[in-house]
């Protein structure tokens, strides 16, 4: 990954961006120590196809997800009483 002083930065902030957008990051540094990494958003059709639930129907939880295991859990923790 390229690693960009902010002089350089500031004179060619155009074509760093659009360098940046097509997946290629870059540090900017100020007196060759990195402060900032330029990365690209996410595309923001991808990102609007995303659905909470995804899994819905697809995926078995049984109704004592909340307490499996608790005994053998306490005894990890507590120890054999």
């Amino acid at each position: 990954m390229a690693t960009i002083n902010i002089h350089e930065a500031k004179t060619h902030l155009s074509r760093l961006v659009e360098q940046a957008a097509k997946a290629k990051p870059f540090i900017i540094a100020k007196a060759g120590k990195p402060m900032v990494k330029v990365v690209p958003l996410d595309d923001p059709e991808v990102v609007a196809k995303r659905r909470f639930g995804g899994l819905e129907g697809k995926i078995d939880v049984p109704d004592d997800f909340d307490t499996m295991f608790e005994e053998k859990i306490e005894k990890m923790f507590y120890g054999e009483e």
